[in-house]
């Protein structure tokens, strides 16, 4: 089979053939058909992601086929059954392997690249606004990287849980996609007024996966009592935080990472899950997905990932 492999840390990933794996006890076997790609992926090409494993291995975190095999013990699922898969590495494949405890079985409606664009981008800003932030109807939300993977799911799921939606984002197309997802208030990320632009309009939940410089204009422009999500550093600089400014306004600051629930408290995971599928099936939620490509195709959507180019989502499809 084929696979997107990393032979080396820091160097360019390349389609390879591999051996096409067998379920053990508890797994299953995909037929990959689309592969979502995410900044994660990026951060495991360095070695610096938190679970990057060790070279060589196969890239892709969030994939959607059909189940092609069973191993022992599995059970509530079947082959040729339409599933998604989350959180399980080599997902840039043509088959995958990975734990029944991972597979989501798929809307009628929803096809394999729409769901290999949902489960990270929306399961993170779904559990994070609505489980860590409690974000309610009314509140003010600002979003960094609005337009982004991960960002452009936080507009519109704000919009959909009733919130004042400010997006902040490069540039007037950027700005143009978050205003479709439900955005109430657009700001220019290179905006020189954006800190007091922010500021003036106010946050009562910051969702910041950029960092940055970013992160210090939305910090200042935090209300009394807000929540400050941080759920990743797209710009490639980690911001400093004078935790005498949170203390001073009652400033909650949460660090949030999707995938470690998965290990420490599923239940809310799932069940947010649950919620998104409905959501979608209600046709309340519509992935926003800004670039497709083949599998040989993906180092450059890697790329233009790196460089900040995809509104929305990236996904890769294994199709010849």
């Amino acid at each position: 089979m084929r696979a997107l492999v990393v032979s080396e840390y820091k160097t360019a990933p390349a389609v390879r053939e591999r051996p096409v794996p067998e379920p053990r006890a508890g797994e299953i076997r995909l037929r990959v058909e689309a592969c979502g790609l995410n900044f994660a992926d990026l951060l495991m090409v360095r070695g610096e992601y938190q679970e990057t494993p060790e070279p060589p291995f196969t890239l892709g975190l969030e994939a959607a086929g059909v189940v092609e095999a069973l191993g022992p013990g599995v059970t509530g699922l079947a082959a040729g059954q339409r599933v998604a898969v989350f959180g399980n590495f080599g997902g840039l494949a043509e088959y995958l392997v990975a734990p029944r405890e991972a597979c989501l079985p798929l809307p009628d409606a929803m096809t394999a690249v729409q769901a290999a664009a949902f489960q990270i981008a929306y399961g993170t800003s779904h559990l994070a606004l609505t489980h860590r932030a409690e974000l309610t109807s009314g509140e003010r939300l600002v979003v960094l990287g609005a337009a982004g993977g991960v960002g452009l799911t936080a507009v519109e799921i704000g919009a959909v849980l009733g919130a004042e939606v400010i997006a902040v984002a490069r540039g007037a197309e950027k700005l143009a996609v978050a205003r479709g997802a439900g955005a109430h208030h657009l700001i220019d990320a290179e905006d020189p007024d954006l800190a007091a632009k922010l500021r003036g309009l106010g946050a009562d939940v910051v969702y910041d996966p950029v960092g940055g410089d970013l992160a210090q204009a939305a910090l200042r422009a935090c209300r009394r009592g807000a929540r400050y999500l941080v759920i990743g550093f797209a710009s490639g600089t980690v911001p400093e935080v004078k935790l005498n400014h949170l203390l001073v306004k009652n400033i909650a600051l949460h660090g949030f990472y999707w995938g470690g629930y998965a290990g420490f408290d599923p239940a809310p995971m799932r069940a947010s899950l649950a919620a998104l599928m409905e959501l979608f099936a209600g046709g309340r939620l519509a992935p926003h997905i800004g670039l497709t490509v083949p599998l040989e195709d993906a180092p450059k959507a890697l790329e233009a990932l790196r460089r900040r180019e995809v509104t929305g989502k990236a996904v890769v499809t294994m199709a010849r």
